[in-house]
């Protein structure tokens, strides 16, 4: 294993951050997964799977039996690790943009595209060669206007050139559930299935550039866009972001679980030597155009009526809102059947708070489909 500090510039004078990368393998078969925790610094179950996984990744690379690369970043975003705002933490948003630390990556189709004219030829293994070096070059490029920008490059360029990115985060209340693209749903149906998760969510575009979404999707445009002339893999990079439950759901036994787990993955995927056990069926994937995000018309006391985890028939009561003003309560119902798969931990609701999400597997949203 190498392992590598990756200074980030200092947003103030006298002030510091850097990032760790943790390298396995011997690079000898053109194979690399990239796999980061707690890009919301927030969300710490992530990184204890994560110490975990380390363990296992280090004596499988004793052993000789990762031919490829695997890189883990075990601690994604040391400027959201650092904010706290009167005694709580807050990672998910940049206290100096408002921005969240998932949105806004580089997609980078269109500037490829004038690039790679005159680059690719019919050996599709040279175009993926000749499409990851371009990647890079453009990553290099980006001129950061800020440390979450200058984070953001680093991060994106460590998986760029990867064939198989896990983006590891987890929600506020919530079971197990995978987000990825559509055109790679059935890919990675057995890395929600070997997780134990409850929902598959996918969508072609889910808006604003989160990260796992950035690697992935110029594969299938690019593929797309020349095809006919150039051979392409739309699945040259498989993508996703692994939610690992609830933000208090850390104990060793559930990050060794979750290890054993990703692990098993990586040897579906061929990135690790051995034959795992066979997956067990996958939970179908359901559009996320059909998550339904249930939110507080009013505000009041959140009284819930269902948990993460609770399938739920359409018209059915899902939470009450109660007014300490007032004394009314206004019943919340859900709007078509799914499952339940997470919901806020807060248990005061103002006006618009989004309480519940309900994956639901009839389309019916459209932009920007990811919570804020």
């Amino acid at each position: 294993m190498r392992t590598l500090i990756h200074d980030l510039p200092a947003a103030s004078a006298g002030t510091t951050h850097c990032l760790r990368s943790l390298h396995f393998g011997r690079g000898v078969s053109g194979r690399k997964a990239y796999l980061q925790a707690a890009l919301h610094a927030d969300e710490v179950p992530p990184m204890l799977v994560a110490q975990a996984l380390a363990q296992r990744l280090q004596a499988l690379d004793d052993a000789g039996a990762i031919d490829g690369e695997i890189v883990l970043v075990p601690m994604a975003n040391p400027l959201g690790l650092a904010q706290h705002l009167q005694g709580s933490a807050f990672g998910r948003f940049d206290l100096a943009t408002g921005l969240n630390f998932n949105r806004r990556f580089r997609h980078l189709t269109a500037a490829l595209i004038p690039r790679l004219e005159g680059r690719l030829g019919a050996d599709r293994d040279a175009n993926a060669r000749a499409i990851r070096a371009a990647s890079a070059a453009l990553l290099q490029a980006w001129q950061p206007a800020d440390a979450a920008e200058a984070l953001k490059r680093l991060l994106q360029g460590l998986a760029v050139d990867a064939d198989l990115v896990l983006d590891l985060h987890c929600d506020n209340e919530a079971v197990m559930h995978v987000y990825t693209a559509t055109p790679q749903a059935a890919a990675l149906a057995p890395l929600a299935a070997r997780l134990g998760a409850q929902a598959l969510l996918v969508a072609e575009v889910s808006g604003d550039e989160p990260f796992d979404e950035t690697v992935a999707r110029t594969w299938w445009e690019l593929a797309a866009h020349f095809d006919g002339r150039f051979p392409i893999d739309p699945l040259g990079c498989l993508a996703a972001t692994v939610e690992l439950r609830g933000e208090t759901e850390v104990s060793q036994a559930l990050a060794e679980q979750d290890a054993d787990a990703l692990l098993a993955f990586l040897q579906d995927t061929g990135h690790v030597r051995g034959d795992a056990a066979p997956a067990p069926p996958a939970c179908a994937a359901t559009p996320l155009e059909g998550v339904e995000p249930v939110t507080a018309p009013v505000p009041g006391v959140v009284v819930f009526a269902k948990a993460p985890g609770d399938w739920v028939a359409a018209g059915e009561l899902v939470a009450e809102l109660v007014c300490p003003l007032s004394d009314a309560r206004t019943p919340l119902h859900a709007r078509a059947a799914g499952r339940c798969f997470a919901r806020t931990s807060r248990r005061y609701a103002t006006r618009g708070m989004r309480l519940m999400k309900i994956a639901g597997a009839t389309p019916w949203r459209s932009g920007n489909l990811l919570s804020p």
